[in-house]
């Protein structure tokens, strides 16, 4: 599964489609964030929108996009509390330091876990390994947060499948 562009390239007004595109995806759960000042935005979620925006053969499905994010989600929160509970990348500890160290290990060891539960599920997306950073290294490590991660990716994969079943975007429609 790639979600590299291939081919010839594209035309400026084509390229600003997509980004237009993917500015709608990310405009719903941008304005719940908005109304509500709770975290349905965050970092991984524009890659998500980038890779389904260009994905011409319908390669990357719900059961990637859902699985992975939900995978590195769980495997985020486990590693965080195992290793680094306490800590946070938005407050880095000093160099050199037991804190920095668990931190560490909390996001390696997240994203080996993430990695190798989306490959034996067949589930790979390579945004969810950002959401498990997210989430391991403390910035939105809490079971709510979770919450709002998954809740914002169904969200933004809903506008999605709402884009293709209207011809608002290319993809294979899903019975």
């Amino acid at each position: 599964m790639a979600t590299t562009v291939r081919g010839k390239p594209k035309s400026p007004l084509t390229a600003i489609g997509e980004g237009v595109k993917v500015g709608c995806l990310l405009s719903v759960p941008a304005l719940i964030a908005w109304i509500t000042g709770r975290p349905f935005i965050f970092p991984s979620l524009g890659p998500s929108a980038f890779a389904l925006v260009m994905d011409r053969q319908g390669e990357i499905t719900a059961r990637h996009v859902l699985g992975g994010h939900l995978i590195g989600a769980i495997c985020g929160f486990l590693s965080f509390n195992a290793l680094a509970h306490g800590f946070t990348a938005s407050h880095f500890p000093d160099a050199l330091s037991l804190s920095l160290l668990r931190l560490a290990a909390s996001g390696i060891v997240s994203v080996v876990l993430t990695t190798v539960l989306m490959v034996t599920g067949r589930m790979q997306h390579a945004p969810a390994c950002a959401t498990t950073m997210i989430v391991s290294l403390g910035l939105l490590s809490t079971l709510v947060d979770a919450i709002f991660i998954m809740t914002a990716i169904l969200i933004m994969y809903g506008v999605h499948r709402l884009f293709i079943a209207t011809g608002l975007q290319q993809g294979k429609k899903q019975p």
